[in-house]
């Protein structure tokens, strides 16, 4: 197997290739390709294909043989500088490379049909293809170098796909949010770069690994430098993985396509910060508080996504927050030192993540069929309600989803979730109940989502289209009826504060204003119905497969009795890296499944819990209590409130505005930053460039004057300068009499 490692570095540029002969097609025979265009999706998954066929045999090789390989070619060679530039495949690789291909497959598939009718189909898939090749050689780089030159080409990738619907003013808006966020976080990133070449004087890990340990343990470097090092690479991660608090970008990138935010915002890109940090886990481990603030961060991160997500009522806007929350948990997890714990989250989180947004997508493709629906009303559960009749098995992979993302055994989230809060308990029995209690608010927020979208019966908002009537409300809430506020997922100060009336915003899509490339009848005059209806098979074909991934994944963690001991397939796949950190960082013995299950009665319970309150305030009500609306009761146009409805509005307008994070950046931050830029402009118009335009006008103006005083006689001049110089003689010779 030692010409797979050999030729490795080829797999990354594989999928380069679909961009690059798509621009070279729509340079030569623009027209064909435009009216061939659906053509373009079999080179994109067949290109892909081979890279999971090779990221397979790779990781079957990291399993059985527990080898690390790297191969290095000198770039550049100096006397007191040498680049190298090369590829690293270890079990971290080699985990990436198979959810990034596995994945982006199924997304491929997914979005054949349902980009399909979209003008910006070609341009779609060339985006999709470069992303996964600046993935792909992000996670296989060797060095600290390369990591930043593919991690900005991931934000860049990101950009233009969270922004690819450009002609809405929202997703335009949302993309360039995500960029500055993250130039926050790449900006300390680079100076965190720069500032462990200055220590170590390498960017290979290796050799940056051990020169760190070695000075920081000598006291050959002054601690508090390397600790503002690590933590500006740390800041990369923060916002890269979207946590607090540069989180804010994450939610309105949900602007962009769905099944982008499937792929990039919960399988991949956001996991960039996680595979940051895991890959740069032996040098943070060397300095603890570097390690206990990654902690804080997680576990605030965990508690902020899991309360915002509570009142959303956009669906996708809703697991961006859970999606938030549980990055916050792998990185407790790290910051706690449970390495495998955290990669083991990663996985299972990432293919469960993506079949809940491909369900979402789902939803929503089956909703903008119905006449007079906008985009808004087709993501927002306020408009839902009774599809499961309508999208069997959409509802079906939602709901195992939302299972597995609960801690619902035998679910993929569960194994790895479960093995989490058994070791905060071992970390700080602070973080462990906060743990505990957000894993129960998480059941409640996904349930929550599940029974608005797909449970009761058909909403009143297209019993007009449908013909359907009901003689129930489609759900009473904790809340009372989910509230309509007109809300700016860009955030501004002006629409979050809630004493501010703003008009309601009109949203706009490109997919329904554009035509289509192909001139088929069949695909240009789709006639809309009347009701939602089950997505096509294409679609559907992704949802099955990664519902086989979410029932299954998590297995790779059970432990097996292999003679005596108890070692399940993960722990053996990630040896070599975890030899590599720590000796005995991770305990490769997992106890037997007595003992596991044990330990996840409480995780189990406090799910439960949070699931049958969901079912308890959103389960559909019927006739009995048709005229009876809590609304009523919480509605702030009542003036008679009691105190237990005050911390219902105050709980809800938390959430529903963010928790005024976004507000407090438009008031403070942003406010200052025009501040200080206005402030610098004036200073570089009125005194940098003012000075000599002050000399310049001078200097005319003298010249006018002395233009009108002139009279055209050479004696007149003559006479005034020797005047002017016997004045001068007069005067220096008093001077020197004085002295």
């Amino acid at each position: 197997m030692e010409h797979i490692y050999q030729y490795a570095w080829i797999i990354p540029f594989i999928p380069l290739t679909v961009p690059l002969l798509l621009g070279v097609s729509l340079l030569l025979f623009p027209t064909t390709t435009n009216k061939l265009r659906r053509m373009w999706a079999f080179p994109s998954i067949s290109l892909l294909s081979i890279v999971m066929i090779f990221s397979t045999k790779l990781s079957i090789e990291q399993i059985n043989s527990s080898s690390i390989y790297q191969y290095i070619w000198s770039w550049t060679v100096n006397n007191d500088f040498s680049f190298e530039f090369g590829y690293l495949v270890d079990p971290l690789t080699s985990i990436m490379s198979m959810l990034i291909t596995t994945v982006g497959i199924l997304v491929f598939i997914y979005s054949d049909n349902y980009m399909s009718h979209d003008q910006g189909y070609l341009r779609f898939f060339a985006y999709l293809s470069f992303f996964n090749t600046s993935m792909l050689c992000l996670v296989t780089s060797s060095n600290l170098i390369q990591i930043f030159i593919f991690w900005e080409l991931v934000g860049m990738c990101s950009y233009l796909l969270i922004g690819f619907w450009f002609t809405r003013p929202l997703a335009a808006n949302a993309c360039q949010k995500a960029f500055v966020t993250n130039r926050v976080g790449d900006f300390g990133l680079l100076l965190g770069i720069l500032g462990l070449y200055w220590i170590t004087g390498s960017f290979e890990f290796r050799d940056l690994f051990q020169i760190f340990t070695t000075s920081i343990s000598n006291n050959e470097v002054y601690s508090f430098f390397g600790i503002v090092c690590t933590f500006l690479v740390f800041a990369g991660a923060i916002a890269k993985s979207a946590q607090f608090p540069l989180h804010v970008w994450l939610p309105d990138a949900m602007e962009g396509p769905t099944p982008i935010s499937a792929l990039i915002h919960a399988a991949t890109m956001v996991a960039a910060g996680i595979f940051l940090v895991a890959r740069l886990f032996p040098l943070l481990i060397v300095i603890p508080s570097i390690m206990q603030f990654i902690a804080l961060i997680g576990i605030i991160t965990v508690l902020l996504g899991a309360s915002l997500a509570l009142a959303q009522t956009d669906i996708k806007r809703g697991l961006a927050y859970s999606t938030m929350s549980q990055l916050g948990y792998m990185m407790l997890a790290l910051g706690m030192g449970s390495y495998r714990a955290a990669l083991f989250h990663l996985i299972t989180h990432a293919y469960s993540k993506a079949l809940l947004f491909l369900g979402s997508g789902s939803v929503i493709h089956s909703m903008e069929t119905i006449v007079g629906y906008s985009p808004y009303k087709s993501q927002n559960m306020v408009f839902m309600g009774g599809l499961r009749k309508h999208v069997p098995i959409t509802k079906t992979s939602f709901l195992i989803g939302t299972l597995s993302l609960c801690g619902i055994p035998p679910f993929a989230c569960f194994w790895s979730k479960d093995e989490i809060l058994n070791d905060s308990w071992l970390y700080s029995p602070l973080f462990a109940t906060i743990a505990c209690s957000v894993a129960g608010l998480t059941a409640f927020y996904m349930f929550r989502i599940y029974l608005l979208t797909f449970e009761g019966h058909l909403n009143v908002h297209f019993q007009k289209y449908s013909g359907e009537k009901s003689n129930s409300f489609y759900s009473i809430s904790l809340w009372g009826h989910e509230r309509l506020k007109p809300i700016n997922p860009n955030l501004s100060l002006v629409t979050l504060l809630p004493t501010k009336k703003k008009k309601k915003l009109k949203y706009t899509n490109v997919r329904k204003k554009i035509g289509s490339f192909i001139s088929i009848k069949s695909f240009d005059n789709k006639k809309k119905i009347a009701y939602p209806h089950e997505s096509e098979n294409t679609m559907l074909f992704s949802l099955l497969v990664l519902i086989f991934f979410t029932l299954f994944i998590g297995f790779i963690g059970f432990p097996f009795n292999q003679e005596g001991i108890y070692l399940d397939i993960l722990s053996k796949w990630l040896t070599p890296s975890i030899n590599l950190l720590h000796p005995n960082l991770d305990n490769m013995n997992s106890g037997d499944w007595i003992e596991f299950f044990t330990n996840a009665i409480l995780s189990v319970s406090i799910a439960s819990f949070g699931i049958v309150l969901a079912s308890f305030f959103y389960k559909p009500i019927y006739s009995s209590l048709q005229n009876f609306d809590l609304l009523n009761l919480i509605d702030k146009r009542h003036s008679k409130k009691n105190f237990s409805d005050k911390i219902k509005n105050v709980i809800y307008d938390w959430s529903y505005y963010r928790g005024y994070i976004d507000a407090f950046y438009a008031r403070y931050v942003i406010r200052s930053i025009r501040g200080l830029a206005e402030l610098v402009y004036f200073f570089d118009r009125r005194i940098i460039d003012g000075i000599p335009n002050g000399f310049g006008l001078t200097s005319f103006f003298i010249g006018e004057g002395m233009k009108y005083g002139s009279g055209g006689r050479i004696s007149s001049y003559l006479f005034l300068y020797l005047f002017s110089v016997a004045i001068f003689l007069l005067i220096f010779t008093i001077f020197l009499l004085r002295i």
